[in-house]
C-alpha cells in the first residue's frame, strides 16, 4: 500500500469519481458520453439511452427514524428520474437492488416498493429488474434508470456560453430546512422522558416536509421548455445545492457566472424555519440540496421567451471564464461561490 495516503473526504465525491474514473477511456462507439454529466449516454440506433444510478444508505443518506418506508422508495425512483430529465430526456425503465439487515421484514420491504411503485406510475416508468442481498449495515437502496432521448435533444452541463442567462425552477432551500425540521424533532423525541409518545406539531411547515420526503422530479418544466421551442445550452438538476451545481457547470463549460442574491427563489415557509433556526437563509437556498430543481442556462435572446414559462427564475448570466464565479449580494459586493453543499465523505 502506498505509504503517502490521501483521505476520500479531502477529494469529496466528485473529486473521488474523477481520479478514480480518469484512466478509463471509451473504447465502444456506443459509449458517447461517460462519467462527469446527470446521466452517461449511449447511442443505439435513431435514439440516444441515458443511464445514471444513485446508491442509498441508512446512516448517510436516510434515517428510518423519522423517513417512512414508502416516501424512502418514491425518493428513491425521483432522484434518478431527476438525472434523466436534466439531460433533457425521459425516464423509461428502473432495476432496484438492495442491501437488507435482519431487523427488516417482508412487510417493511413491500412498503419500500409500495413507493418505488407510485413513482413509477405517476412517471410512466417500468420496473425492469434488480437484486437484493443481506447487509450487515442496515438498509441499502440502489436504483439505476434508463431513459431515452433524440440525439439534438439531449443537453450536457458543457454547453454554457458567456451572456447565457441563468435560470432555475421552482425554489430552493426547502427540502434542507425540512431535514433540519426532522432532525430537530428527532432529537426532541430521543431526550424526552415523558412515557406519552412525543407527537411533534409540523403545521404550517407542510410544504418543506414534503420537499424533503416526497421529491418530485420537474418534468413539467422540460415538456414547458420542449413546447415553447426553448433549447437550454447546459443544464443538472439541483441536487447537492446550487452552489456546487452552478461550479459544475462553470467547470463544464469552461465559463464563469454570476448569480443575484435578490433574486434566489425561497419559499415563505423555509424563510420561516430559518429565521426559527437562526441559519441564514441565502446559505442555506445555496447549498442545501436535495431540491432537485432543474438549473439552466439559455441563450440570450431566449429572455422573453423564458420569463413566460411558470415556475421558472432568471437568476444571473454566464460570463467569461477568467472572471470566475460570484454571487453579487443585495448592496452590490460580489462573493465567491464556493462549493459547500452536499459532500457524502466530510467528516
Amino acid at each position: 500500500m502506498n505509504d503517502k495516503s490521501t483521505e476520500i473526504s479531502q477529494l469529496g465525491e466528485f473529486g473521488l469519481i474523477e481520479r478514480l474514473t480518469k484512466d478509463f477511456p471509451l473504447v465502444n462507439p456506443s459509449s458517447k458520453k461517460g462519467v462527469g454529466d446527470d446521466a452517461a449516454v449511449l447511442s443505439f440506433g435513431d435514439k440516444e439511452v441515458l443511464v445514471t444510478t444513485d446508491l442509498l444508505l441508512e446512516g448517510i443518506h436516510f434515517d428510518l427514524r423519522y423517513v417512512p418506508l414508502k416516501h424512502l422508495g418514491y425518493k428513491a425512483a425521483i432522484v434518478n428520474f431527476s438525472d434523466i430529465y436534466a439531460m433533457n430526456g425521459t425516464p423509461r425503465q428502473i432495476t432496484v437492488s438492495l442491501g437488507v439487515s435482519s431487523r427488516f421484514t417482508v412487510e417493511h420491504i413491500e412498503e419500500l416498493y409500495s413507493g418505488i411503485r407510485l413513482a413509477c406510475e405517476l412517471y410512466g416508468v417500468d420496473l425492469v429488474g434488480g437484486d437484493t442481498s443481506a447487509s450487515v449495515t442496515g438498509l441499502v437502496i440502489s436504483v439505476t434508470c434508463i431513459g431515452e432521448a433524440a440525439k439534438e435533444d439531449i443537453v450536457y452541463r458543457s454547453g454554457a456560453k458567456p451572456t447565457d442567462i441563468i435560470c432555475v425552477s421552482g425554489d430552493l432551500g426547502a427540502a434542507y430546512m425540512g431535514l433540519q425540521l426532522l432532525e430537530r424533532e428527532n432529537a426532541v423525541a430521543a431526550q424526552s422522558d415523558s412515557k406519552v409518545p412525543f407527537e411533534p406539531d409540523f403545521t404550517g411547515k407542510e410544504y418543506i416536509l414534503e420537499r424533503q420526503l416526497k421529491p418530485e422530479a420537474r418534468r413539467d418544466v422540460i415538456k414547458e421548455l420542449r413546447e415553447r421551442g426553448l433549447h437550454p445550452t447546459s443544464m443538472m438538476d439541483v441536487s447537492d445545492g446550487l452552489s456546487s451545481e452552478l461550479l459544475h457547470i462553470c467547470k463544464a463549460s469552461n465559463v464563469g457566472c454570476r448569480v443575484y442574491e435578490d433574486r434566489i427563489p425561497i419559499d415563505y415557509q423555509t424563510a420561516v424555519m430559518a429565521e426559527e433556526l437562526n441559519m441564514n437563509l441565502v446559505t442555506a437556498a445555496m447549498n442545501g440540496g436535495e431540491d432537485y430543481e432543474l438549473l439552466f442556462t439559455l441563450p440570450l435572446a431566449d429572455n422573453e421567451k423564458i420569463e413566460k414559462v411558470p415556475g421558472v427564475k432568471m437568476i444571473g448570466y454566464i460570463t467569461e471564464p477568467s472572471l470566475g464565479a460570484a454571487m453579487v449580494t443585495r448592496d452590490g459586493g460580489e462573493m465567491e461561490i464556493r462549493a459547500q453543499g452536499w459532500n457524502a465523505f466530510k467528516k
